[in-house]
């Protein structure tokens, strides 16, 4: 599929079938059709903070710096969301132990990938702040995505509609870049892949990501960013029998200190409990 087709194209064509299967069910479950102009002005801005933005910027981004790299300067997600959600929200103020968490994290990310995806940085400049531009782009993405449970759309119905304005917004971007033969000519192997991109990675995904922020608020949705090397590197040593070596335990350890001081709740679970013992 990454042989067939440009990356953007491969953005457009997840969220296109993200936003079929979306609809489908909206329509099986009987949800009602935002009809508001409004409301799909926002999945329009949606879209473009959550994904046109961010995933343009890392396809640039990746062009001219390592993953290793681009997967630590991702992992400041959390931190622009803390300092987005701090300025703009008032019942999510920055807290000292939030933002400590949130450094305890990034630290985890490094330490897991490892010493070496840092040697690059301070090189190629503009690209890596592409990078942290598009973490600062889902920052805002999250603060503007809490509109939506106020409105009382149900998580399914805003996943819809955002991978639905994501889809608008890129087809003149694909159509520039890429050219349409490519899509007719994709293979069945590489369908095969879109759709499963489409379907579980980006529609059931975002479904997961609205109920997460409506329910949780902005920073403990941001969080999720500091797991994806997680999961990868424990998949690796599941799936594909890949050495888990001693740096990734202490790596994973960092990111569950840092979440739990992010979360709060650990901490006062052992503070009740040592409480009781005296």
């Amino acid at each position: 599929m990454i042989e067939e087709l440009l990356p953007l194209t491969i953005v457009f064509l997840r969220v296109g079938i993200a936003a079929l299967t979306l609809w489908a069910i909206v329509r099986i479950l009987g949800l009602p059709f935002p009809r508001r102009i409004g409301t799909w002005a926002e999945f329009l801005g949606m879209g473009l903070l959550n994904n046109v933005i961010p995933f343009t910027l890392i396809v640039v981004g990746q062009i001219h710096i390592a993953s290793g790299l681009a997967a630590i300067l991702n992992a400041t997600t959390p931190i622009f969301t803390m300092l987005v959600a701090g300025a703009l929200l008032t019942d999510e103020r920055l807290t000292a132990v939030k933002l400590s968490g949130a450094v305890l994290g990034l630290s985890g990310v490094a330490i897991m990938i490892g010493p070496g995806a840092l040697q690059g940085i301070g090189e190629n400049v503009l690209a890596q702040l592409a990078i942290l531009g598009a973490a600062l782009s889902y920052a805002f993405a999250f603060v503007f995505g809490r509109r939506f449970k106020k409105q009382g759309l149900h998580p399914v119905t805003t996943a819809a509609g955002q991978v639905s304005g994501s889809t608008m917004l890129l087809i003149p971007v694909v159509f520039y870049f890429q050219e349409p033969g490519a899509l007719v000519g994709l293979s069945l192997m590489g369908w095969g892949a879109v759709a499963v991109l489409g379907v579980f990675s980006t529609g059931a995904a975002y479904v997961l990501f609205f109920g997460i922020l409506g329910r949780a608020g902005t920073t403990n949705a941001a969080i999720v960013t500091l797991l994806i090397p997680v999961w990868a590197i424990l998949l690796g040593s599941l799936v594909l029998g890949e050495i888990l070596h001693a740096i990734h335990i202490a790596g994973m350890a960092l990111i569950a200190l840092g979440l739990a001081a992010i979360d709060g709740r650990p901490f006062q679970w052992l503070t009740k409990a040592l409480l009781r013992t005296k």
